[in-house]
């Protein structure tokens, strides 16, 4: 069901020419469901009649400065009742438009922000094994103690500590 939202949203966005401002929109959007509780249980929650969603949804678009396609688009997800699967749309729809534009999305997970020089760094490291120009999507998650999980299509790398942890944990109980 997301994808056909998204194709349908990639669609429109392109015939106005304007799939880099809806991308835009739609980041914000699903980084304000992402950092607030109280809006994450709005999309979420089927306790909100559409009604109610609506009503919200539509202050929390003025306030973050959502409008256009991106606005339209959400509101009528929310009448369709279809709003827990927006996150989802957004992901979608990111990658449709990686592929519209001969991109590669890579999912980064890291224990804290990184700095420019890094992303960077990671940039070209991920463009140079796949050959594409590659959009990051970073994950902050502190579980992971330090290092890097990445991945990249159907590729996966995980460099994370927790991760390494675990395996000598497992290595050192084979010992026994």
């Amino acid at each position: 069901m997301a994808g056909r939202y998204a194709t349908a949203l990639f669609d429109l966005a392109r015939e106005e020419k304007a799939i880099d401002a809806v991308k835009a929109d739609l980041e914000r959007f699903d980084a304000l469901v992402a950092e607030s509780a109280d809006l994450n249980r709005l999309v979420r929650s089927p306790v909100f009649s559409a009604a109610e969603q609506l009503q919200a949804l539509s202050a929390v678009l003025e306030r973050a400065g959502i409008g256009g396609l991106a606005a339209k688009f959400l509101k009528l997800v929310t009448a369709n009742r279809r709003l827990f699967a927006v996150r989802d749309m957004v992901k979608a729809f990111r990658a449709l438009v990686a592929g519209h534009k001969g991109e590669a999305t890579a999912e980064v997970t890291v224990a804290e922000q990184l700095k420019d020089e890094h992303l960077a760094a990671l940039r070209s490291a991920l463009k140079a094994v796949s050959g594409k120009d590659v959009d990051l999507a970073v994950t902050i998650d502190p579980a992971i103690i330090g290092g890097l999980v990445v991945k990249l299509g159907s590729r996966m790398v995980d460099s994370s500590l927790r991760t390494k942890l675990n395996a000598l944990r497992h290595a050192m109980k084979e010992v026994r």
